[in-house]
C-alpha cells in the first residue's frame, strides 16, 4: 500500500519444510513451501490498523501511511533481503553507502517485526546501525533489550524475563521443586533457558534434567543426545518439563517423545509453542500429557475475524486481484523472490483455527506505536500536522523512548528498554477431537491468579499426598522422599518440610492436617465394664445385706451364735462397707475419691478378716489343744476381749492408712502421653510401697485364719466351720495375688476397674464359703439349726462345748 510514510514489516507467511542451511554453498533463497497461517494472520492485523489510521482523524490527520509487507519463511537469510530492500533509498532498490546517514531517506519509516526472537537478533543489528526503529510484535528474548547492541529495537509483548518469572510462580503455586527444563537449540530457547534456570535456583527449584532440543535438521549425534535425555527423564521421578522452545524445535522434541513412549507429563510452554499449529496437531500429542503456558495478554480485537474474513472473499475475487496488481506491479520479484503462490487460495477455513487464540494485537499495537511517534514528531494535532519537514526514521527515536499509545483503548507504554508491561493469561490444553482448545485457566500480572476449578490434570500427580512433608534424600536438597506425619503430629501448611507436633492438649491421627481437642478419659459410670461391674456389686452387696438381715432375725439361734453372734453382724457390715467402697472408683477422680478409696475398702475388710481369725482360734483351739487349755484360753478371747482384738487389728490397718495418706498421698494427675486421642485424668500413686502395705494386715489376719483352719478335721454330726474359713481365706490369697499381675499389666485407664473387680470377688469369696451356707441351714434346713450340730453339746444343752463362743451377754442368757 502506496503511502506518504511507509512501514516494512516481516512476517512468516510460510516455512521452509527441513532445511538444512550448515550445507549451503550459494547465496540462494531456501524453498519455502508450508504456509504458516499466524504468519498472515499478523500481517492482516498490520494492515487492519494502518487501513484504521488513514480512515481516522486522531492520528496523523491528512498523512497517510503505507506498507510492505514480506515474508521471512522463519529463516534469518529470507529475512535479510526484504531487510535490505527496506534500506533501500526511497524510489529505488539500490542501497547507497554513505559516511553519515543523517539524512538518508530510506524506502520505509520503521519496521514491524519480525516475530522471532532468532530472526529479530539478526535484523535488530541491522537496523540498529541505521537507527531505523523496529517494532516487533513476537520477538521476547532478553537480549534485545540491550540499548548498546539493539539501540532501536522497541516490542509490543514482554521480555522473556517476565514469562519466565510467570512460569517460576506457576512452579511455586504447585510446590512443583524438581523439574525438567528444555530449550531450543537457538538465541531464543538457550537464553530462555538460561532465564529460567537462574530463576529457578534463586528460588529453590532443583532441575533435574537440562538439554538443549535440535531443530528440525539436526545431526545424528543431536538426535542421539535428545533421545538419551528424553529416556533419563523416563526413567526419573521428575513428572514436569519446561519447554523454552521455538514451535519448530518442540515438535522435533515431541516426534522424539512419541516415538520412545515418554509417559505423560507436565508440559510448561514457552509462547512460542503453546499455540503453535505445528505442535498441536501434531499425531500422538494427546498422550504427553497435561500443557500449560502463559499467552500474552492484549485488548480484545472482536472485530478482526470478520476484517480477516472480507480480506480473503477480496483475495478470490479474479478482478481485485487484477487492479492491485495493475496499481502495484511485482517489482520486488526479482529481488525477494516470487509472491506467496499459496496465498492466492487461502479460506477462511484455513485460519479459522487460530482465530480464536491468536495475537494478533501485538503486530495491530505495532503500527500504532510508530503512528503515534510519527504523530509526535511532525507536532500533529487534531487539526492537522503543521510540520512540513521530511522525518527521518532516526527522528522518531527520540518520540518513542517511554511513549504512551493506545491501540484499540489500551494504554501502552514503551519503557527505556523498549519493553512494554502486558499481563499473561494462563493457557490449559483441553483436548476436542484431535486438536486442543487453549483454555484460560489463570493470569499473571506481577503475581498469579488461579482457577483451580478449571484446571484438568492429565498426569498422574508426583506431589507428597495430604499429611505428607518432604524429606531431603542425599546431598541434593530437592530430591526427596514423601515421609507421613506420624500421630500426635500434622502438616500445618503446604511449603512445610517437617510435621509440626501439636500441643499438649491435642491430638493428631498418621498424615492429619491439623489437631483436635482431647477429650477427658476416665472410668466413666456407662462404660461396659463399669456397669458388668456394679451389676456384680448389687449381686454382692444384696447378698450380705440379706445375709445380715438373716442373722439378726436368728440372732439366738445356735447357728449365728456359733458364727460369734454380733462380731457375724459387725463382720456382715462391714463386707457390705467394702462392696459400697468400689463406688468411689468410678467417674471423674477427685482429691477426695482419691484419698478415700484404699481406707475404705480395706479397713472394713480387716473388720471382717478379724471377726473370722477370732472364729479361726476358736476352732483351733478346740480340735488341737487339750480341753482344758482351750477352756483357759477361750476365756481370753470373749466378750470385751474379742472386740479388743478386732479394735487393735483395725487400728493397726488405720495406722497403715495413715502413713499411706500422709506419707505418700494419692494425687489427681492429667496424663497427656499415656492415651493417643484423650487425656488421662485418673488417681496416682506415689508410693507403690505403701501401696502394698495397707495390704499387710489383711493378708496377715487371712494367713492367721487359713493356718488355724487348715488342719482341723472335721468332727461327725457338728457343722464344719473350719471348711469354710479354709476356702474363704484361699479365696482371698487366689483374688490379691491374682491382682497384681492382672493390675500392673493393665492400661492406666483401667486400673480402678481391676481393684473394684478384685474387691467383689473377694466379699463374694467369703460371703459364699462362709456365710451363704449357714444362710442355706437357716432357710432350707432349720431342723439342722441344734447346739448340738453347731456348739457341740448334748441333747437339751443349749450351750454345749463351744456356747461360750457368742459372747458374755449370750451366755448369759442361754444359762
Amino acid at each position: 500500500m502506496q503511502g506518504d510514510y511507509v512501514l516494512g514489516g516481516l512476517f512468516p507467511l510460510r516455512t521452509a519444510e527441513d532445511t538444512d542451511l550448515s550445507g549451503r554453498t550459494q547465496p540462494n533463497t531456501p524453498e519455502c513451501s508450508r504456509f504458516s497461517a499466524p504468519g498472515l494472520l499478523w500481517a492482516l492485523a498490520v494492515k487492519m490498523a494502518v487501513e484504521e489510521i488513514n480512515k481516522g482523524s486522531a492520528l496523523l490527520p491528512g498523512l497517510r501511511l503505507g506498507f510492505d509487507l514480506f515474508d521471512t519463511c522463519s529463516e534469518s537469510v529470507v529475512a535479510m533481503k526484504p531487510s535490505l530492500m527496506f534500506m533501500a533509498k526511497a524510489g529505488s532498490c539500490d542501497v547507497a553507502a554513505y559516511c553519515d546517514y543523517t539524512q538518508y531517506q530510506p524506502r520505509v519509516l520503521a519496521v514491524i517485526g519480525p516475530h522471532s526472537s532468532e530472526l529479530a537478533l539478526v535484523t535488530g543489528k541491522f537496523f540498529g546501525f541505521f537507527l531505523i526503529p523496529q517494532v516487533s510484535y513476537g520477538a521476547s528474548t532478553e537480549q534485545l533489550s540491550n540499548r548498546e547492541v539493539f539501540p532501536s529495537f522497541f516490542r509490543t509483548v514482554p521480555s522473556d524475563r517476565v514469562q519466565v518469572a510467570a512460569m517460576v510462580e506457576l512452579l511455586r503455586e504447585f510446590r512443583w521443586n524438581w523439574v525438567a527444563a528444555l530449550g531450543s537449540d537457538d538465541e531464543y530457547g538457550r537464553q530462555g533457558l538460561s532465564l529460567f534456570s537462574s530463576l529457578a535456583n534463586m528460588w529453590g527449584i532443583c532441575i533435574a534434567h537440562e538439554g538443549l532440543v535440535p531443530l528440525s535438521h539436526a545431526t545424528v549425534p543431536q538426535v542421539d543426545a535428545t533421545q538419551g535425555l528424553l529416556q533419563r527423564v523416563n526413567q526419573s521421578s521428575v513428572q514436569v518439563v519446561v519447554l523454552f522452545a521455538s514451535a519448530r524445535a518442540a515438535r522435533t522434541l515431541f516426534s522424539y517423545s512419541i516415538r520412545c513412549g515418554l509417559s505423560p507429563k507436565v508440559w510448561v510452554a514457552s509462547e512460542a509453542w503453546l499455540t503453535s499449529d505445528l505442535v498441536m496437531t501434531l499425531p500422538g500429542m494427546a498422550q504427553m500429557g497435561t500443557v500449560l503456558g502463559f499467552l500474552q495478554r492484549g485488548a480484545p480485537m472482536p472485530e478482526f475475524s470478520s476484517y480477516v474474513r472480507t480480506c480473503l472473499a477480496l483475495a478470490a475475487d479474479p478482478a481485485h486481484c487484477a487492479s492491485l496488481e495493475a496499481e502495484q506491479p511485482g517489482l520486488e520479484e526479482q529481488v525477494v523472490g516470487p509472491r506467496c503462490p499459496q496465498c492466492d487460495h487461502i479460506t477462511p477455513e484455513n485460519v479459522s483455527a487460530d482465530l480464536p487464540h491468536h495475537q494478533a494485537f501485538a503486530a495491530y499495537a505495532a503500527v500504532y506505536s510508530v503512528a503515534q511517534a510519527l504523530h509526535n514528531t511532525l507536532l500533529c494535532n487534531a487539526s492537522g500536522c503543521p510540520s512540513q519537514e521530511r522525518v527521518r526514521p532516526w527522528q522518531l527515536l527520540e518520540n518513542m523512548y517511554n511513549m504512551t499509545f493506545r491501540p484499540h483503548g489500551l494504554a501502552m507504554r514503551f519503557d527505556a528498554s523498549g519493553n512494554v508491561e502486558m499481563g499473561y493469561d494462563l493457557k490449559l490444553w483441553v483436548w476436542q477431537d484431535q486438536k486442543p482448545l487453549a483454555r484460560t485457566v489463570g493470569s499473571f500480572d506481577g503475581s498469579l491468579q488461579l482457577q483451580r476449578s478449571r484446571i484438568l490434570w492429565h498426569t498422574p500427580s508426583s506431589e507428597c499426598e495430604e499429611g505428607q512433608v518432604r524429606r531431603a534424600k542425599g546431598f541434593h536438597s530437592c530430591c526427596y522422599d514423601c515421609v507421613d506425619c506420624k500421630a500426635g503430629s500434622y502438616k500445618s501448611s503446604s511449603d512445610d518440610l517437617t510435621c509440626t507436633q501439636c500441643d499438649e492438649d491435642k491430638w493428631s491421627p498418621d498424615r492429619s492436617l491439623r489437631c483436635f481437642p482431647r477429650k477427658l478419659k476416665f472410668l466413666a459410670w456407662g462404660e461396659p465394664a463399669v456397669l458388668l461391674l456394679l451389676l456384680l456389686l448389687g449381686l454382692a452387696l444384696g447378698l450380705a445385706l440379706a445375709a445380715l438381715a438373716l442373722f439378726v432375725q436368728h440372732r439366738d439361734s445356735p447357728l449365728v451364735l456359733a458364727s460369734g453372734g454380733p462380731r457375724a453382724f459387725f463382720s456382715l457390715a462391714c463386707l457390705s462397707v467394702a462392696c459400697a467402697s468400689v463406688l468411689l472408683f468410678p467417674g471423674r477422680p477427685s482429691l477426695a475419691s482419691c484419698l478415700a478409696q484404699q481406707p475404705l475398702l480395706h479397713l472394713p475388710l480387716t473388720g471382717c478378716l478379724s471377726t473370722l481369725v477370732l472364729q479361726a482360734v476358736d476352732i483351733f483351739m478346740e480340735s488341737q489343744l487339750p480341753l482344758s487349755w482351750a477352756d483357759r484360753l477361750r476365756g481370753h478371747l470373749q466378750g470385751p476381749r474379742a472386740w479388743l482384738v478386732v479394735l487393735l487389728a483395725m487400728l493397726a490397718e488405720a495406722a497403715l492408712c495413715t502413713w499411706y495418706l500422709v506419707g505418700f498421698p494419692p494425687e489427681v494427675v492429667t496424663d497427656w502421653r499415656v492415651l493417643p486421642t484423650e487425656v488421662l485424668v485418673s488417681c496416682y500413686v506415689q508410693s507403690w510401697v505403701s501401696f502394698g502395705l495397707v495390704h499387710i494386715t489383711n493378708a496377715m489376719l487371712a494367713s492367721l485364719c487359713f493356718l488355724g483352719t487348715f488342719l482341723v478335721q472335721s468332727q461327725p454330726g457338728r457343722y464344719n466351720s473350719a471348711r469354710g474359713l479354709t476356702f474363704a481365706m484361699l479365696a482371698y490369697f487366689i483374688t490379691w495375688i491374682s491382682f497384681v499381675p492382672l493390675f500392673a499389666n493393665t492400661h492406666v485407664a483401667y486400673r480402678p476397674a481391676v481393684q473394684m473387680g478384685a474387691n467383689l470377688l473377694c466379699v463374694l469369696g467369703i460371703l459364699a464359703t462362709v456365710y451363704l451356707p449357714k444362710c442355706f441351714l437357716l432357710l432350707w434346713q432349720p431342723e439342722r439349726n441344734t447346739p448340738e450340730f453347731f456348739l457341740g453339746g448334748r441333747p437339751g444343752d443349749t450351750r454345749g462345748r463351744g456356747g461360750s463362743r457368742g459372747g458374755d451377754e449370750t451366755q448369759g442368757k442361754n444359762e
